[in-house]
C-alpha cells in the first residue's frame, strides 16, 4: 500500500510519501499559481489501486477542489483530516474543536510526537498562529494575528507609496523600507516573545519554541532558540493517519 500526505495551505501545497514506520519521505512544495496540477503529476507517481491519500486543507474552496479532483484520479482512497476534541495525549482547549484550524491541530499532534515537554508552536503563513501545549500534551489555547507579509500588503493597499516588499529588520530603522520590515516583523516577534513569557509564568518553565510555515525564514535570525520544522503539518498528518482516521 502506497500512502501520501497532503497539506493544502493558503498559497502552497506540500506533500510527501508516508513510510510504513510513520516517517515522511521527501517533501515537495508547489505554489497554486505555478501550475500545481502539472507539478503534482510530475512529483507524485503512485499505483492507483493500492494507494491512499491523507489530506488537510485550509485553502479556499476552489483551490481545495482542484487538488481533491486531482487526487480522485490518482489515489484509490482519500481521507480528509479534521480537528478533533482529543486524540491520545492531545486534548484540544476549544469548546468547539471544529472551529480550530486543522493545520494548528495537526501541528500540535506533531509537536507532541516530537517529545513529552511543553511546546509553543508558532506557524507563520498568511497568519501568525501561536499555540501552547503543556508537558502532559494538553492544549492550553493560542493566538492568531496577521503575518508580517499580510501587514505589509495591507499597508501598501492603504498607502501605495509604502512598498509591500523589501527592507531589513533593525531595532531602530533610518529609512522607510527598513522601518516597515522592522515594524511588521517586530510585531510578530513581540507576539511570540510575549507568548513565551506568559507561557513560562503559567507553566513554571519556558516551553520549547517550534516554528513552521513559509514566513518563518524572515524571522529566524531573531528567534535563534527556535526549532524550525518545515514539514510540521505533514508530520501531524502522519500521526492523524495512524490514530485519527478511526477516532
Amino acid at each position: 500500500m502506497t500512502q501520501w500526505v497532503f497539506d493544502l495551505g493558503n498559497s502552497r501545497v506540500k506533500c510527501a510519501p508516508l513510510h510504513a514506520d510513520g516517517t515522511l519521505g521527501e517533501m515537495h512544495a508547489f505554489a497554486y499559481d505555478d501550475g500545481v496540477v502539472a507539478a503534482l503529476d510530475a512529483a507524485v507517481q503512485v499505483p492507483r489501486e493500492a494507494s491512499t491519500a491523507v489530506l488537510a486543507s485550509v485553502a479556499s474552496p476552489v483551490r481545495t477542489a482542484t487538488v481533491v479532483e486531482w487526487l480522485t484520479t490518482r489515489f484509490g482512497s482519500i481521507s480528509i483530516a479534521r480537528t478533533q476534541a482529543a486524540l491520545p495525549g492531545v486534548p484540544i482547549a476549544y469548546g468547539e474543536p471544529a472551529r480550530m484550524g486543522v493545520d494548528r491541530f495537526l501541528a500540535l499532534l506533531a509537536a507532541r510526537r516530537r517529545g513529552a515537554q511543553p511546546w509553543l508552536v508558532v506557524g507563520v503563513g498568511t497568519a501568525v498562529t501561536v499555540d501552547l501545549l503543556d508537558a502532559q500534551g494538553r492544549h492550553l489555547g493560542g493566538r492568531i494575528a496577521p503575518s508580517p507579509q499580510l501587514m505589509r500588503d495591507a499597508l501598501h493597499a492603504a498607502a501605495v507609496q509604502l512598498p509591500a516588499q523589501g527592507g531589513d529588520y533593525v531595532e531602530f530603522a533610518a529609512d522607510t523600507v527598513d522601518a516597515l520590515a522592522s515594524g511588521c516583523d517586530g510585531a510578530a516577534l513581540g507576539l511570540i516573545e510575549r507568548s513565551l513569557q506568559q507561557a513560562r509564568e503559567l507553566l513554571g518553565q519556558r516551553p520549547a519554541l517550534l516554528l513552521h510555515g513559509g514566513g518563518v525564514a524572515a524571522l529566524a535570525s531573531q528567534l535563534r532558540d527556535g526549532e524550525r520544522a518545515p514539514a510540521l503539518v505533514l508530520e501531524g498528518l502522519a500521526v492523524w493517519a495512524r490514530l485519527g482516521a478511526d477516532a
